[in-house]
C-alpha cells in the first residue's frame, strides 16, 4: 500500500462566490505535497479560518470528517446553508458524496467527558501518518481513533524512541505506542480504561506487523497504576489525559488541574535518569505549577507540536520534562 501512496488533485478552478470553497481548495493545494512525501493521508484542510464557518473539516483518505462548532447549548446541529455549503464544495473539490461525509457537532462539554458510542456501523478503516497505519472510525463515536493536533508529538516521540522503552498513559488507541514501536522501541507499555480501546490499540500494533510480546496493552485506571507500579522503568512516558473524566471503573472524578501534580510526580518515580515525560492538555483554562518539581527541568514546548494543518495554535500545550539537567530544544 505504502508503495502505491497516492493523494488526489484537488478539482481546479477559483469560484468567486464562495471564499469557503476556496480556502478549502487553498489549503488543500498547500498541504498536499507534504502529505504526498510524508506518506500522510490524515490531515486537516479547513481550521475555522472564515467566522462565517464555524466548522473543521478533517480529510481522511477520502472520506470527511466535519466539525461543527456550535455557539450555544441548544443547538444539535449546523443551520441548513451551512450544512449546504460543506456538502456542495466537497463534492465540487473532491467529488465527495454525501456518503463519505461526516458530521460532528461540537458544543463545550459538560462538567464530566462523556465518550459513550454514537452507533455501531462497525466502519473501521485504515489511513497513514508518516508511514504508519491506523485505524479509524468516523462514524461510531466522538472521537474518530487518531487525533490529528498530535501528530508532531508523536514524530516527536518516534524521533526519541530507537532503544527505549516507553509508557504510554490515557493511551486511548496506542497510537503513540505504535510509533515508539515503529521507530526502534525496545518495549512499550500503552495503560487505558477502555476495553474498547485497549483492543482498537491491539489492532494498530497489528496493522502495522508489530507484534504485542513487547508491546504490552494494560487495561487499567492510570491513577492506580502509577500508585502500583515501581521503577524506574523508563525512558520515555507520554502522558495526554482528558480535561475531567467519571468512569463507573475509576473511584473517583479525575481533573486534571487538580490530580496533575500526582500524575507527573509519580510518573517520575519511573523514569530513567536522563529519561523524558511529555504532559500534554487540550484544556484552555489549565495552569501548570513548574515549581512543584524542583529537580526537574521543564520546557514548554507547545508551539513545536502544533501541525502545520491546524491554524488554531491553542488546540492543546505540552511540556517535556527531565530529571535534573537543562534541556536544549
Amino acid at each position: 500500500m505504502d508503495k502505491h501512496f497516492f493523494l488526489p488533485q484537488v478539482i481546479d478552478g477559483e469560484d468567486k462566490s464562495s471564499p469557503f470553497k476556496n480556502r478549502i481548495r487553498k489549503n488543500y493545494r498547500h498541504l498536499r505535497k507534504w502529505a504526498q512525501r510524508t506518506k500522510t493521508n490524515a490531515f486537516r484542510i479547513y481550521d475555522r479560518d472564515i467566522k462565517e464557518y464555524p466548522l473543521a473539516i478533517d480529510f481522511y483518505d477520502g472520506r470527511f470528517c466535519v466539525h461543527y462548532f456550535t455557539s450555544n447549548k441548544d443547538e444539535e446541529g449546523p443551520r441548513k446553508d451551512l450544512h449546504d455549503a460543506v456538502i456542495e464544495a466537497l463534492f465540487a473539490l473532491f467529488n465527495a458524496g454525501e456518503e463519505l461525509i461526516y458530521w460532528r457537532t461540537r458544543m463545550k462539554r459538560e462538567k464530566v467527558e462523556q465518550y459513550e458510542k454514537a452507533d455501531d456501523t462497525g466502519r473501521f478503516f485504515t489511513v497513514l501518518e508518516y508511514g504508519v497505519r491506523f485505524r479509524v472510525n468516523l462514524s461510531d463515536y466522538l472521537d474518530t481513533g487518531l487525533f490529528l493536533d498530535h501528530r508532531e508529538t508523536r514524530q516527536l516521540v518516534a524521533s526519541m524512541a530507537q532503544g527505549k522503552r516507553v509508557l504510554n498513559l490515557f493511551a486511548y488507541t496506542c497510537s503513540f505506542s505504535v510509533h515508539a514501536a515503529v521507530s526502534g522501541a525496545t518495549m512499550t507499555k500503552s495503560v487505558d480504561m477502555s476495553n474498547t480501546y485497549v483492543e482498537w490499540g491491539k489492532e494498530n500494533f497489528r496493522l502495522n506487523g508489530i507484534t504485542l510480546t513487547n508491546n504490552l496493552i494494560v487495561r487499567e485506571d492510570c491513577l492506580k497504576f502509577l500508585e502500583q507500579e515501581s521503577g524506574p522503568l523508563y525512558d520515555l512516558i507520554i502522558i495526554d489525559p482528558p480535561t475531567i473524566s467519571r468512569s463507573k471503573k475509576m473511584e473517583k472524578l479525575f481533573d486534571i488541574q487538580v490530580d496533575y501534580p500526582f500524575l507527573i510526580e509519580r510518573a517520575l518515580r519511573l523514569l530513567t535518569q536522563g529519561g523524558t515525560l511529555f504532559f500534554s492538555t487540550n484544556s484552555r483554562t489549565f495552569d501548570c505549577d513548574t515549581t512543584l518539581f524542583r529537580d526537574c527541568s521543564i520546557v514548554d514546548i507547545s508551539k513545536k507540536t502544533i501541525p502545520i494543518d491546524f491554524h488554531n495554535q491553542k488546540i492543546h500545550r505540552c511540556w517535556k520534562i527531565n530529571h535534573g539537567k537543562s534541556v536544549q530544544f
